[in-house]
Formats: C-alpha cells, sequence, structure tokens
C-alpha cells in the first residue's frame, strides 16, 4: 500500500474516531458553541456581541520537512478542540504594536478565528488578512465581533508564514514547489485559509459562496496579489484594499528574489552546505528570525500561483473580476515620518529637509518634490517630508490601482479616510503625544474594529464617522455599493473616475464627496515617477 493512500485511511479512520466521541445525533450546542468542521469538533464562546472561535488550524504545522512547502489541510483531531484563546503569532520580532514587544519563534501558527453573530445561517463572510509588513502582525490584531453583529457577517481573521519563513525564495526550494517557484508561502497560507472558509464556514452561519477578502497596509497588499493570483479563483467574490496598494502591488522578480534567498542563506550560516534546504530546515526559527532582517519579504512572480505581475494582471483584465473596495488615508506618511526622525529623538531639521527628499526619491524626483511640498507648507519638515512619502507610497499608487480596476469591468469603489483628528493607534499615543500624526497610517483600522482588542478613545464625532464606516463596509460585504444612510454613497470609479468618498467627522464638514484627491496628493508628480 504507497504511503499516500495509508496517510487517506489513517486520516479517515481518525476522523471517525473524532466523531464517535460526540453523540451521533449531535450537530452542535444549543447555543451554537459547538461546532463540527472537516477536522473535527471545536468548542468556542459566548460573548455579548455573538459566538467567536478562536485558533482554529486550517493547515497543517509547517515545521520540520513541512517548512517552507505548500500549506497543506488540517489532520482531523480526536475529541473536542477548545477554541477560546488566540493561537500564537507566527515567527516574528519585534514592533510597536501592542503584542509585539517580545519576539515569537513559533511556527505552528497557521490558525483562524471566526466570529458568528447569533441567528440565521447563509450569512455574507468577511476573510481579514493582518498588516505588518508581511513580517509581523496575525489574525488577533483586529477583534471583529461587534462588527460582524452590527453587519450581519460572519468575520474569519487568519494566521500566515511571515518573513522568512513566508517568502524565502531559493534554487533548492524552486525543485520542491509545485510550480518550479518558492517564496510565496505566506499567501498560499492565505489561499489555504480560504478553502477551509469554502469547505467550513456554512457550519458557523456563514454562506461560502459570498466570501470578501479584505486587509489593510500588507494585508491590502495581499488582497490586491490574491487578486492577480490564478489559484486563488472562486474562492472570493469581493475585495476590501485598505491601504495596500503601495508599491503598486508589485512582486519579486523570480531571479531576484533567489539570489536574495542565496544571501540570506550566507547569512545564516548554510552559504557552504552541500545541501542548503536542508541546512536552512536544520536551523531553529530563533536563528531564521535573527538572519532575516535586511532583506525584502515579498511575494514573487513567475510561477502558476502569481504568473504576472499584478499591475499588469488588473490592467489587462486578467484578475480576478470582482467587485472592489480601495483606499487610503489621507495623512499616511506621518507614521513613518515619525519613526524616522522624530520618534528617534531627531527631528528633521529645514537644512536637512532637501537631502532627505533626494535621498529617498532620487535627484530629479527629489528637487521636484522640493517645490511641490515647501516647507512653509507644512507645521515641521518632518511633516512635509511626510506628506511627499506618504503620497508617493500610499495615496497616488491608491488612485492608480482604482484606474486600472475600472478599466477591467466590475465595480471599483473609492475612499480616502481622512480624519485628521484621528487618535493614532495604542502604543504611540504615549511616545508620540506632542507629535500630529493626522490621519496617518492604520488610523482608520479603529473605526471597524476593535485595534488589539482594545475600545478606540472616539469622541462623539468620530463615532459618527466610524457607525457610518461599519455601514459603508458592511453593505458592500452583503454584495451592494458601499452605502450609509445619510451620506453620499461611495462613488463607482467606471462611473465617476476619479471621484473619492472623503471620511470625515462633522467637524471638518462631514462626509463629502471630492475630485481634488489626485491634485492634493500631487499625483501628476508621482505617477510620473513610477512610469
Amino acid at each position: 500500500m504507497r504511503r499516500g493512500h495509508i496517510r487517506t485511511v489513517l486520516a479517515a479512520v481518525v476522523a471517525l474516531t473524532a466523531a464517535a466521541l460526540v453523540p451521533a445525533h449531535a450537530e452542535g450546542s444549543a447555543d451554537g458553541t459547538l461546532v463540527r468542521t472537516a477536522s473535527g469538533w471545536v468548542r468556542g464562546q459566548h460573548t455579548g456581541e455573538g459566538r467567536q472561535f478562536l485558533g482554529v488550524p486550517y493547515a497543517e504545522p509547517p515545521v520540520g520537512e513541512l517548512r517552507w512547502r505548500e500549506p497543506r489541510p488540517a489532520e482531523p483531531w480526536r475529541g473536542v478542540r477548545d477554541a477560546t484563546r488566540f493561537s500564537d503569532r507566527c515567527v516574528q520580532t519585534s514592533s510597536w504594536d501592542p503584542g509585539y514587544e517580545r519576539p515569537t519563534y513559533t511556527e505552528d501558527c497557521l490558525d483562524l478565528n471566526v466570529y458568528a453573530p447569533d441567528g440565521s445561517a447563509g450569512r455574507p463572510v468577511m476573510v481579514w488578512l493582518h498588516g505588518g509588513g508581511l513580517t509581523a502582525g496575525a489574525g488577533a490584531d483586529i477583534v471583529p465581533d461587534t462588527f460582524a453583529r452590527r453587519t450581519g457577517t460572519v468575520v474569519v481573521t487568519v494566521n500566515y508564514r511571515l518573513g522568512a519563513m513566508g517568502f524565502l525564495a531559493s534554487a533548492g526550494l524552486d525543485e520542491q514547489a509545485s510550480d518550479g517557484v518558492s517564496g510565496n508561502f505566506g499567501l498560499q497560507d492565505q489561499q489555504q485559509a480560504l478553502r477551509w472558509v469554502r469547505a467550513n464556514i456554512g457550519r458557523f452561519g456563514g454562506d461560502p459562496a459570498r466570501v470578501t477578502i479584505a486587509g489593510e497596509s500588507a494585508g491590502g497588499r495581499s488582497v490586491c496579489t490574491q487578486l492577480a493570483s490564478p489559484t486563488g479563483r472562486g474562492l472570493f467574490r469581493a475585495g476590501i484594499i485598505q491601504s495596500g496598494a503601495y508599491g503598486d502591488c508589485a512582486a519579486r522578480a523570480h531571479e531576484a528574489a533567489v539570489a536574495e534567498g542565496a544571501r540570506f542563506a550566507e547569512k545564516a550560516g548554510c552559504g557552504s552546505a552541500a545541501d542548503t534546504v536542508a541546512c536552512l530546515r536544520g536551523k531553529s526559527a530563533k536563528e531564521i528570525l535573527e538572519a532575516q532582517s535586511g532583506f525584502d519579504w515579498a511575494p514573487v512572480v513567475g510561477g502558476a500561483f502569481l504568473p504576472e505581475q499584478p499591475a499588469t494582471a488588473i490592467a489587462a483584465g486578467r484578475s480576478a473580476h470582482v467587485p472592489v473596495l480601495n483606499g487610503a488615508n489621507k495623512d499616511e506618511g506621518t507614521l513613518f515620518a515619525y519613526g524616522a526622525y522624530d520618534g528617534q529623538g531627531t527631528p528633521l531639521t529645514a537644512e536637512a529637509y532637501p537631502k532627505a527628499l533626494t535621498d529617498t526619491f532620487g535627484k530629479a524626483t527629489g528637487e521636484k518634490a522640493l517645490r511641490a511640498y515647501p516647507l512653509a507648507s507644512y507645521a515641521s519638515p518632518t511633516h512635509a517630508y511626510a506628506a511627499a512619502q506618504g503620497d508617493q507610497l500610499m495615496a497616488c499608487p491608491a488612485l492608480r490601482l482604482d484606474r486600472r480596476l475600472a478599466a477591467s469591468g466590475p465595480p471599483v469603489y473609492a475612499y480616502e479616510f481622512a480624519d485628521r483628528t484621528s487618535p493614532p493607534f495604542a502604543s504611540i499615543r504615549e511616545a508620540g503625544r506632542t507629535f500630529d500624526f493626522g490621519a496617518t497610517h492604520v488610523n482608520e483600522v479603529q473605526y471597524l474594529f476593535k485595534h488589539f482588542g482594545l475600545d478606540s478613545p472616539l469622541d462623539t464625532e468620530q463615532r459618527a464617522l466610524a457607525d457610518r464606516m461599519v455601514r459603508y463596509w458592511g453593505s458592500f460585504i452583503r454584495g451592494g455599493a458601499p452605502r450609509a444612510d445619510g451620506a453620499p454613497a461611495m462613488p463607482d470609479q467606471r462611473r465617476d473616475p476619479g471621484h473619492v468618498l472623503s471620511l470625515r467627522t462633522s467637524g471638518v464638514g462631514g462626509i463629502t464627496l471630492s475630485t481634488q484627491v489626485h491634485r492634493e496628493h500631487h499625483c501628476t508628480l508621482w505617477d510620473a515617477a513610477a512610469s
């Protein structure tokens, strides 16, 4: 009997044994917190907002020989698995955000969390892909229980492999990849989670035919990449991209990624090994994590998973033909500029400002940016630099993505989060209390969900804006155009190109439609630089 057949038979036996440990007539508990998945029973818990199931495996742990291999479905388990606590984060180092203060070396992390309102079945589903630069973060970074109840949706948040564990490419790993191109393990994890959703979400009250994938920052970039991935077709019906179009969603060229993988192997102490892959698999997670800094961990183009650059696929109409909600924040760059300058105790000076622009954008573009972003127009040199950086990195790529998506057929709805009074996320509120972040990167997340499980310190007007934003997102996930009572509809770029919904508090004019976003962010300059 072949080993693969033995594995299948044993899996079936385990599944039958697990089912036998629960009464044959049971299909769940009266309160809906006992659910049978394809791999076994899970017991969640009931909160004031509905049911939640935490730390549910969707794939086998990628450890040992499964490190740097495509994800496999979770093996069946016996009995009832406790699903009342978050699982460990995937291997990552520290960050500013709560929960990231200490490195984690856990590779057994391919789990997800399900938030399901009480009541009827057949609800639309949102699968959230976390941010963190593809090197940090976890599904636990948001708690969307209130969002799920208020929108009538089932929400799933996902862990996926990060950094070197998720995106290492090498010649040796290419030989083991089904499409001959390694380096997409983290994004393949996301697709495996979507397959789990398709197979199991109906048991939690969700409709597997109405799945929206969503994410912010690296999670939004992941959505953009999944739109371009042929192997993800049919796993979702819509996408939400929040501050995720940076770099035009570009993936690494295969040859460059493999070369970078060779440099990483050298740094990790495996450059001269006869079998580099075996040597790297023999390293501890701590050793891998300590060697991964200084490299670009991102998807790789060239195989069946991602045959061409996302921007190319989208512009040519070869991406998933699904509705998309896409946008960015008005002051994206202040978070990054603060981290580079004021947060280090060295605010950018007027004298150093010109060189900062030319160092970042090149001499010709930097000199144009110096004219477009004069110091007299900003509160400080750091804020002037932040405006240029945010426009180049986030705002203008989001508008370019709108145009590409609109040309391919399905609806694309555009927004800009513009509440410049919004509080920065928890871990920098105290550290940066004298710095004006405005509507910076990540700030919109707390208007939709409990960011890191915390109640956001929003005032009355901000809570009113948050209520409207939840309505916009919810109506889109349910299959309609993004709408909120008493406010303008989010514009469809096919009919109203360049019109953007500006999400503001009533104190600064309220939610409005704008045709000036491209001009306000100097996108003529940045579009030319990107071409």
